[in-house]
């Protein structure tokens, strides 16, 4: 007798493989429900109508009703897909929260920068002027980049010389000397990019790069200055950490009072997290920095006061100026040199906003001079 032939079976569609993997499997408590729910919609609905086109009375309706796919979503992963990736699938992979840090890599860079900091000042404050005047540099690099963004250029070279001079102008000139160098460098800088000329085919180009080498003067070498002189003041060493921490408690205070209490935006537009709860929380944090280092320094406690509200303030219109740039240049951060952190002015542009207001209150307020 010949054998028998079977009749071909039709192998079933993927949504029916998984519809079958998936009951295989078992669901929670939650997922279980979610089925259910789909299961109604899908026995309301007439043939070829979506079950999210009726109401629970057979009516029609817009947007009242989940489909299945989507009740299943919100129950869980495994609901929502079914079952497992099919075989041979690469998994998804893991997703950072969105604007996060990665914490392991930069709580070891952050020590590290600390541990230069330190290294550079403890014994003798030159090498520290030498760090910043370094840091100038670099941050002046990567302000040149992130402009280029919007097309346009900084005289780099000059303006990386002429912070190297102002930083020796004010260890051995103090504020006379730093205004000279300011002058000096301005001009020079300026010249240099009055020589380049402009392309014929961008007229208006030139008036802007002026403009931005003027913004990059002030912001980089001569802010820079400040910290430079206050690190040559007595116990400079430790008005520079104070000067860091200053920062870092505004910041501190900021995200605790900000993630628990924030409710009314401060520049939503410019930066969406910030709010005046948080602002009150930086306020906080700063002023008690300030305070007790004053007190620990054995100066007058209302100077620490200042430094604090001084430190949230500048801090934070730093942070929403630096933002404000950021979202016109379409860039998330100014550089990548530092891991975890971004660039060197991510890290050093709330230390040179603070940096002035923090001289005039440890010279005119204490000493009642500039120099």
């Amino acid at each position: 007798m010949p054998p028998t032939s079977l009749p071909d079976i039709p192998e079933p569609p993927p949504q029916a493989r998984l519809r079958s993997l998936a009951a295989s499997r078992p669901l929670s408590p939650v997922q279980a429900e979610a089925a259910s729910a789909a299961a109604v919609a899908r026995a309301a609905a007439p043939s070829g109508v979506p079950a999210s086109s009726f109401g629970a009375a057979g009516a029609p309706t817009v947007g009242t009703a989940k489909t299945a796919a989507d009740v299943a979503r919100a129950a869980g992963p495994e609901a929502a897909a079914g079952a497992a990736p099919a075989a041979g699938a690469a998994p998804a992979p893991a997703k950072r929260p969105s604007g996060g840090r990665n914490l392991a890599v930069a709580a070891p860079v952050a020590v590290g920068l600390i541990g230069v900091l330190l290294a550079s000042i403890w014994f003798d404050p030159r090498p520290f002027a030498g760090l910043v005047a370094l840091a100038v540099a670099v941050a002046l690099w990567e302000l040149r980049g992130a402009l280029g963004h919007a097309g346009l250029s900084l005289p780099w070279l000059p303006l990386a010389l002429g912070g190297a001079g102002m930083q020796a102008a004010a260890i051995w000139s103090g504020v006379a000397g730093v205004a000279v160098g300011f002058f000096l460098t301005l001009v020079t800088a300026l010249g240099w990019r009055l020589l380049e000329g402009s392309q014929p085919d961008q007229p208006g180009r030139l008036p802007r790069d002026l403009t931005a080498t003027v913004f990059a003067a002030v912001y980089l070498p001569l802010l820079g200055s400040f910290v430079t002189m206050i690190a040559f003041m007595e116990r400079g060493k430790w008005l520079v950490l104070l000067l860091v921490a200053l920062p870092v408690a505004s910041d501190t205070g900021g995200f605790f009072a900000g993630s628990l209490l924030g409710r009314h935006p401060m520049a939503p537009t410019v930066s969406p997290k910030k709010s005046w709860e948080g602002m009150a929380g930086s306020v906080v944090g700063a002023s008690l920095v300030g305070v007790g280092g004053m007190v620990v320094l054995e100066q007058s406690w209302w100077i620490g006061l200042i430094l604090g509200l001084a430190g949230a303030a500048a801090g934070t219109l730093g942070d929403l100026a630096e933002s404000l740039l950021k979202r016109a240049l379409g860039i998330k951060d100014m550089g990548s040199l530092l891991p975890g952190h971004g660039g060197v002015l991510d890290r050093v542009d709330s230390i040179l906003m603070t940096a002035p207001l923090a001289f005039i209150a440890l010279t005119v307020l204490e000493r009642g001079a500039f120099w």
